[in-house]
C-alpha cells in the first residue's frame, strides 16, 4: 500500500506531523485495509456522513470498544477550500486519521484515479492497493462496523486477530450480577461433585 504514496507526504495527525519516508510510509499503512475519505468540512452531506464515519473508525480502532485495533487506515482526501477549513475538520475527527497535505496536486491524482466525482465517497483499498469497494458510503451507513469483517476477508491480512464492538455491546447487554453469579453456579457445582463422593465414601 506504501507503493501509492511513494515520493508523497501525509499529515500524520492534527499536530500535523508529517508521514513521508518510505519506511514510516510502510509501517502506517502495510498490511492494512485503507479508507480513502474524499470529503468536505463545509459540505452538508459530508457533515452528516463524517460524523457517523467517525464513530464506525473509533469503534474499529479506539482501546474504548475493542482491546486490539483493527487493521483499518484512513486518509482524508479533501475538498476544502482553504487550509484553514480542513484543520478545523481535521481536529474534529479521531487523531489517527491520516491526511492528504492541502493544495498537494496529489488529491486530484487519486480523484482521477479512483474516479471519484462527488462527496462524500470512501474507496476500500486492499494493502496491495487493489480496490475492494469503490464507494462505501451507502455500505458504512447500513451495515456499520461489521462490514469491516467482510474487507479483512477480501484484503487476505495476515494477522486475522479482532475484536468489534458488538462483541462488547453484547456484554454489556448482561446483567452486572452476572459474573457473581456464575462463581456461585462453580461453587455450587463443586460442593455438589465434593458431597457426592463423602456419600461415595461412605458407602464404600
Amino acid at each position: 500500500m506504501a507503493a501509492l504514496f511513494t515520493g508523497k507526504v501525509l499529515m500524520a495527525n492534527r499536530e500535523e506531523d508529517e508521514v513521508e519516508t518510505e519506511r514510516e510510509l510502510s509501517r502506517a499503512l502495510d498490511n492494512k485495509v485503507l479508507l480513502l475519505y474524499f470529503g468536505s468540512g463545509q459540505c452538508p452531506r459530508c457533515r452528516r456522513f463524517s460524523r457517523l464515519l467517525k464513530d464506525f473508525f473509533l469503534r474499529l480502532t479506539d482501546e474504548f470498544y475493542v482491546e486490539r485495533a483493527s487493521q483499518v487506515v484512513l486518509v482524508y482526501v479533501s475538498r476544502d477550500e482553504t487550509e484553514q477549513q480542513q484543520r478545523a475538520f481535521l481536529r474534529s475527527m479521531p487523531r489517527r486519521w491520516l491526511a492528504v497535505p492541502f493544495g498537494d496536486a496529489f488529491k486530484r491524482e487519486l480523484e482521477l484515479r479512483f474516479a471519484v466525482s462527488e462527496v462524500p465517497a470512501v474507496v476500500v483499498l486492499k494493502p496491495n492497493g487493489e480496490v475492494i469497494v469503490g464507494n462505501a458510503v451507502e455500505e458504512i451507513q447500513r451495515v456499520g462496523p461489521a462490514c469491516f469483517r467482510n474487507w479483512q476477508e477480501a484484503a487476505e491480512l495476515v494477522d486475522r486477530n479482532f475484536r468489534l464492538a458488538e462483541d462488547f455491546d453484547e456484554q454489556s447487554r448482561r446483567s452486572v450480577t452476572d459474573p457473581f453469579r456464575r462463581l456461585k453456579y462453580k461453587v455450587d457445582k463443586k460442593k455438589t461433585a465434593m458431597k457426592g463422593r463423602e456419600e461415595e465414601g461412605e458407602e464404600a
